[in-house]
């Protein structure tokens, strides 16, 4: 597969055109244009840690953000534990052999040469610091034969109804810790539906290790009663609870009249997703004080009863590269009833990645579930067409999704499917979808009230849509910022999101207008949000937000 460069046709700009033929669109790259600075940007440098509308998104990623992924040791071969690369004889537990030799072996790359590997189960990398490496996306394939289903057991919803959790949980490769796959695995064959996140099947698997003084989002630095049990790198839970008038929420959504206003006790699912769970690395630890590897995401006040904690151990140091996992091609589902061909999956991951991966054929591509401080690049959804193409989920924060491509179908879509895009849910923040081509699909908000997320050069037809329970909240918080945005069939829906989202921005987007799915605001009164350099392409500088901001990182 050839990926397009750095600054090519994922940075283009769009020229929409009708294509008498074919009755298509024409995707294009730039000509030369003339550039402005919104001062929203400006604005952002004199602040760039409290801004009212643009989050501090520069240390997204991996290892704070590295443009350069680290580069482990080979170590095993999957052929010398019997995989075979003829697409006829099941090479999964001979890969599942090696990943997990190299784990005992604390840590490594795990080689897949070129060639069609046949694999009738799932591919666990659930070890630190193994990597799971192919030849390329275009020389080494993994044909995976069986769904989730069929591999583990049905999958229930926590929330009841009748709908399959595979339908946005879970991958063919899967990414999590050894211990947490096996507690939930075990929980689904039970029927005992878990949550999915830091702290176990019951959000119980957690203990205190340091209350925390009031501090405002953006800090580093954080004043705590007791360093006794803390350590210059460890990974902890920065852990915020809600109070009875919901005082958490508002400030997730901005605060004001707006968010006062707003009805929260009837929002079951998304008050579920409370206490906010935010993991973070510390690298200095003194008397009384801590350092964090990244600012505050939120104020810390002393009636969400702020605390360090422990957490499931999580996966750290990870990868999995240079390879196409494609699913047995079969009819996509009706909506929410997915078998599980899913593509590869995150799941209390920290400081793990994804480089040069294709999948096809799958239900949902590429999953982040409670994950957090991960990288996606270079990174394709393709074949017969998606559920989920990109699912960011269960309060993860701090990804960075760049270079990515959502192809179009290669057949019609069954009646009664749904096609969503780039999703982000669940009190999810602080993430990054950046330059990206995105033949279908939306910018997708599944509700539950994701904050202070970014899509910034991005070409996308904006034919998708949006899902979400009504008791699941709003579809946004605060601080959502769309940056350099072109929309080929010009249709605003989640894209241009200045009359949706409370105290965010969209800059430097094409002229749209509302049909097909249309929302209006969930708080009342001004959003206090803004809109500027609307029906430009490709003329807003800084053209990449998450690159200018890195740019100006200490």
């Amino acid at each position: 597969m050839e990926h397009p460069s750095r600054r090519g046709v994922l940075g283009g700009a769009i020229a929409v055109a009708a294509v008498a033929a074919t009755g298509g669109t024409a995707w294009a790259k730039p000509g030369p244009a003339e550039t402005e600075t919104p001062a929203l940007w400006r604005e952002f440098k004199a602040t760039p840690y409290t801004h009212p509308q643009v989050p501090y998104i520069a240390r997204a990623g991996a290892f704070s953000g590295t443009r350069r992924l680290p580069r482990r040791k080979v170590v095993v071969n999957v052929r010398d534990y019997g995989a075979v690369p003829d697409g006829t004889r099941d090479a999964a537990p001979a890969i599942n052999r090696a990943l997990a030799d190299a784990g005992r072996r604390g840590g490594g790359t795990v080689v897949v040469p070129p060639g069609e590997y046949r694999v009738d189960g799932i591919i666990r990398i659930a070890h630190d610091n193994v990597v799971l490496r192919g030849a390329g996306s275009s020389r080494t394939t993994l044909r995976a034969t069986k769904n989730l289903t069929e591999l583990i057991g049905p999958y229930g919803s926590r929330y009841g109804g009748d709908k399959s959790s595979w339908s946005w949980a879970g991958g063919l490769i899967w990414l999590c810790p050894q211990t947490r796959w096996e507690s939930l695995t075990t929980a689904i064959r039970a029927k005992a539906w878990p949550f999915e996140g830091w702290t176990g099947n019951k959000r119980d698997e957690w203990r205190t290790l340091t209350p925390v003084h009031p501090a405002t989002r953006g800090d580093r630095t954080l004043e705590v009663r007791d360093t006794t049990h803390l350590h210059k790198g460890d990974l902890v839970l920065l852990r915020l609870a809600d109070d009875a008038d919901h005082t958490l929420l508002e400030h997730m959504a901005g605060g004001g009249a707006g968010a006062e206003a707003y009805t929260w006790d009837d929002k079951t699912k998304l008050t579920s997703y409370v206490p906010y769970e935010w993991p973070v690395r510390l690298t200095s630890v003194k008397k009384s004080t801590v350092t964090l590897e990244r600012p505050l995401p939120l104020d810390v006040r002393e009636e969400w009863d702020p605390r360090l904690t422990t957490h499931v151990k999580a996966l750290t140091g990870a990868g999995v590269e240079g390879l196409t996992l494609e699913a047995v091609e079969t009819p996509q589902s009706p909506h929410l009833l997915d078998k599980g061909y899913n593509g590869v999956t995150f799941q209390c991951a920290y400081d793990c990645w994804a480089d040069d991966i294709v999948v096809r054929h799958v239900d949902n591509g590429f999953g982040l579930v409670s994950a957090s401080a991960c990288t996606l690049r270079r990174t394709r959804v393709a074949g017969r067409g998606a559920h989920h193409p990109y699912f960011c989920r269960e309060g993860s924060h701090d990804n960075l999704v760049e270079d990515f491509t959502i192809d179009e179908r290669t057949v019609p879509a069954p009646s009664g499917t749904q096609l969503h895009g780039i999703n982000v849910e669940g009190l999810s923040s602080y993430n990054v979808w950046s330059r990206g081509t995105m033949r279908m699909g939306t910018f997708d908000s599944h509700r539950g009230m994701p904050f202070a997320n970014v899509r910034t050069d991005i070409t996308i037809e904006n034919n998708g849509r949006h899902g979400g329970d009504a008791s699941a909240g709003p579809l946004f918080g605060a601080r959502f910022t769309h940056w350099n945005i072109r929309v080929t069939n010009e249709r605003a829906g989640l894209t241009k999101i200045d009359g949706l989202a409370p105290y965010s921005a969209t800059v430097g987007i094409n002229e749209v207008r509302e049909f097909d799915q249309i929302d209006v605001p969930d708080f009342p009164g001004d959003l206090h949000s803004r809109l500027e350099l609307y029906g430009t392409t490709n003329k807003v500088h800084p053209r990449n937000l998450h690159e200018a901001q890195r740019d100006l990182r200490p």
